[in-house]
């Protein structure tokens, strides 16, 4: 299994040295080596822009716009083995010989190596690191009057960019008109700044504990393991400097946590969720939710203290992968998951299927098998398109090959490889899937903005205000209707009809704000001009 590492093969030696040439290629002193930054420092290795073009792509894997020290060393490397004459591409990295291999040519460094050895260093894993995120960013959150004198420019990563955008122009939208009772919790810096997340869901006794251990090669803090319901909280399995669970309540309120919207659940749910930490390799570029198992009959209606789809929903919004367990003798789809299911409206392009334990059966029951788990997902998931369904057993245990046959075996071999490049794809996506949910929480907010304005447009000036009130809400979908045509919008970009009712019924519309055009306006250049502008700056320098 090879999921995303750390780059490898350094002695503390050249490590030592390329903290030096690190320092002299950034030239911000911000931890970060921009594209500028690059076409500098990599110029002075006399490779071909073709080639630096690859180094940057190979090392920039995950499109954030710069490289950080471990990147950094990656470029280190790549450019050695071109000066070497080999190949740059993906997987030259991992075949090579890197603990032999020696740092590249750069011509005219020692120059600047003297020059920097009179003024203080700086540690990338130290003052340099602790610079990248918090100091400009922060100010961003914190005073709207001091992110105005920051020009777009001055931003070292698209994420930085987008958190600008987001406090400068999509923030006062989201604020006016409560979209964040409405649809979501507004943002803050840790929402940006977080590691990618994949959560797990099916019944109990699918395998979703399982899989993780299976990732991971060992059990998490906390996990537990059995044929009954045992996972009965949600868990944050994530990376950490040692092993130890933290109870929901505490992770709710940390500052560099996610989850603080988590609060809005009550303590009810925060008793029923925690984090586990430890230290890992995968944990370090991905975190994993792993939940309770979903409920069937008259268990679903007794046992749950806390808004169980109402928490799955928010998760979804934050996940950059969401997957579904099955196994073959749980094909069955509860009324609960199919609320569940429901709730992940708007994200199918997250979900992958997991078709679990399928060693338990032969070939020919697993055909079946296949066939009645599409069928009952296509009647819950209500779209025409195949969803994509893993076949596998995912444990550590042998497959049992006297059930599937070696057709069966070397079916589960090629379908888990395809699933961890998945997972594998995760961290080098992230920044992408970070623009993709800020597009789309934009699109929805400005949606929501419209919906918000044209309900206190309704309202009469004097009387029969709370007649008015519960005919708008009773008749809530023409209203949709009504706003959907007059400002020309896309009808599946529409909230939930019933599910905006709730919310609406507790307040007072005659209180919402009128349409705001320069709010409006502001979002819209924010989509058309800024966001392109900022993946223009941050894009390839080699391009």
């Amino acid at each position: 299994m090879d999921l995303v590492t750390s780059p490898k093969g350094c002695s503390k030696e050249q490590q030592k040295l390329y903290l030096q040439w690190f320092s002299v290629a950034d030239s911000d002193g911000d931890g970060r080596i921009t594209g500028n930054d690059a076409l500098k420092f990599f110029a002075m290795s006399n490779l071909s822009r073709a080639e630096l073009k690859q180094v940057w792509a190979i090392a920039d894997s995950k499109r954030q716009g710069y490289l950080d020290y471990e990147e950094f060393i990656s470029a280190m490397q790549l450019i050695s083995l071109a000066q070497a004459g080999q190949e740059i591409s993906q997987e030259i990295l991992k075949n090579a010989d890197l603990e032999n291999l020696k740092p590249p040519e750069m011509e005219g460094l020692e120059k600047k190596l003297s020059k920097l050895k009179k003024s203080p260093k700086r540690d990338p894993h130290g003052d340099a690191s602790a610079k990248i995120q918090p100091p400009v960013s922060s100010r961003w959150f914190n005073s709207s009057k001091s992110s105005k004198k920051v020009p777009l420019s001055a931003v070292t990563s698209i994420i930085d960019g987008l958190k600008k955008l987001y406090v400068e122009k999509l923030k006062p939208l989201e604020v006016t008109y409560q979209f964040n009772d409405f649809v979501s919790p507004l943002l803050t810096n840790s929402d940006f700044d977080a590691k990618p997340m994949v959560m797990l869901l099916g019944q109990y006794s699918t395998g979703k504990t399982t899989f993780i251990k299976h990732l991971l090669r060992t059990n998490y803090p906390g996990a537990h393991i059995g044929p009954e319901p045992t996972t009965d909280r949600f868990v944050v399995v994530m990376s950490g400097p040692d092993e130890r669970s933290i109870p929901g309540n505490t992770i709710a309120v940390q500052a560099d946590m996610p989850y603080a919207g988590l609060t809005a659940f009550g303590s009810s749910f925060l008793s029923k969720f925690e984090c586990s930490q430890m230290p890992h390799p995968l944990l370090e570029h991905i975190a994993f939710i792993d939940t309770p198992g979903v409920l069937s009959g008259e268990k679903q209606r007794t046992q749950r203290s806390y808004d169980f789809t109402g928490v799955t929903s928010w998760f979804a919004d934050k996940c950059d992968l969401i997957l579904l367990l099955f196994d073959p003798h749980k094909l069955d789809i509860s009324d609960e998951f199919k609320r569940v299911i429901g709730s992940l409206h708007g994200h199918d392009d997250k979900i992958r299927v997991v078709l679990n334990k399928a060693d338990q059966v032969d070939t020919q029951q697993l055909m079946r098998v296949y066939g009645a788990l599409l069928w009952s997902l296509g009647k819950v998931l209500n779209t025409p398109e195949v969803m994509r369904v893993y076949i596998g057993s995912f444990n550590d245990k042998p497959t049992n090959e006297a059930a599937v046959g070696p057709i069966g075996k070397g079916l589960f071999e090629r379908e888990q490889e395809d699933l961890l490049s998945d997972l594998n794809d995760i961290p080098k996506k992230a920044c992408d899937r970070r623009i993709n949910e800020f597009v789309k929480r934009a699109r929805a907010a400005k949606i929501h903005a419209y919906i918000i304005s044209h309900l206190k447009k309704e309202m009469p000036a004097m009387m029969g205000k709370a007649k008015t009130q519960q005919r708008l809400i009773e008749n809530l979908d023409e209203e949709f209707a009504k706003v959907q045509r007059d400002f020309h919008l896309p009808a599946g970009d529409f909230p939930n009809v019933e599910n905006f009712k709730e919310v609406l019924s507790g307040y007072n519309i005659d209180k919402f704000e009128k349409l705001k055009p320069k709010m409006i306006q502001a979002v819209d250049d924010m989509l058309a001009y800024d966001i392109p502008q900022l993946l223009k700056n941050f894009r390839n320098p080699y391009e």
